[in-house]
């Protein structure tokens, strides 16, 4: 199994303090470093941060870390277009000298859509910009160079793209479809992912069941995808700590779906995890500055999770 850590940048924190965070992951055997891509939070009492954006910070995070992968979970569809949200991922996976993964996903958060001006469409136009929007960055992404790229959709249209951005991983950087959605997303996450997300762990045992379907409909082994979740943690070594790290997750569905508890608490969870076939679990941290939470799930849960593997998934 690989556990990679998640941050939520709408909680607050300056670039030094994701590098500080980004770092610690790092040298504690982390995978991945992936942040979700939100300007606000889901709380509108909370009005004390300031917002950051998801590309810049991985391009700083690219140059200013050695190792560990950086990846948004997820960059809605409806933020950029998909031309430049393909040149912004390409010259990021450069920068980092090919550790860059794009998530992506349809767009859920109304309130921060109108905040800052962004079309919100009803949900069927979301699921079919994000399947044009797939088409385009890795048709993008794997055109000849020199050749032209072309797209003709209903919602976009390139006319012979003849600079279209590389990257540095071949064929392109994997991409991961994330979402609740219990149709589409999967079915989209067939076409066009390496890695489908089921956001958290309930009910990712029928999604991944709904995606081995899409896979076979079209044709794809399905074992060519990498399986997901999201996991909020509070780990510690005593009580103490354990509520104090519980204590700042605030909304009831995290604490819901947390694993809360020493490090033989995680591990448990993460074996019921392995069991419903996850692969990779992204350890949704809510504190950016307790660095001492990164090094003691680092030490105590990330080797013994590399040793669990996932239970096979029947369609």
């Amino acid at each position: 199994m690989r556990v990679r850590v998640l941050l939520e940048p709408r909680h607050g924190g300056s670039y030094d303090q994701f590098l500080a965070f980004a770092r610690a992951a790092e040298e504690a055997g982390f995978d991945a470093f992936f942040r979700s891509d939100h300007l606000l939070g889901v709380d509108p009492a909370d009005t004390t941060y300031a917002t950051t954006d998801a590309w810049t910070t991985l391009a700083g995070l690219a140059r200013d870390t050695a190792r560990i992968r950086l990846g948004t979970l997820v960059t809605p569809g409806t933020f950029r277009w998909p031309g430049f949200l393909a040149v912004s991922a390409a010259n990021t996976d450069v920068m980092s000298g090919g550790r860059v993964e794009l998530g992506l996903g349809a767009g859920w958060y109304e309130r921060e859509h109108r905040a800052f001006g962004v079309p919100f469409p009803p949900m069927k136009e979301r699921f079919d910009r994000l399947e044009e929007q797939m088409a385009i960055i890795k048709g993008l992404w794997t055109i000849p160079p020199g050749e032209g790229f072309s797209f003709s959709g209903r919602h976009y249209r390139l006319e012979d793209c003849v600079n279209a951005p590389r990257t540095a991983q071949s064929p392109h950087p994997p991409i991961v479809v994330g979402g609740a959605g219990p149709r589409r997303t999967p079915a989209l996450a067939a076409r066009f992912a390496d890695e489908y997300n089921a956001t958290f762990g309930t009910g990712a045992r029928e999604r991944f069941a709904v995606f081995h379907r899409a896979c076979e409909e079209i044709g794809r082994d399905p074992a060519t995808a990498r399986l997901s979740v999201a996991l909020p943690v509070a780990c510690g070594a005593d009580q103490a700590e354990v509520d104090r790290r519980q204590a700042v997750m605030g909304s009831p569905r995290m604490l819901a779906e947390a694993a809360c508890g020493a490090p033989e608490t995680v591990l448990d969870r993460l074996s019921s995890l392995a069991a419903d076939g996850v692969d990779t679990v992204y350890f949704h941290i809510y504190d950016i500055d307790d660095l001492d939470h990164i090094r003691l799930l680092g030490e105590e849960v990330v080797p013994k999770a590399s040793r669990l593997s996932p239970a096979p998934i029947s369609s």
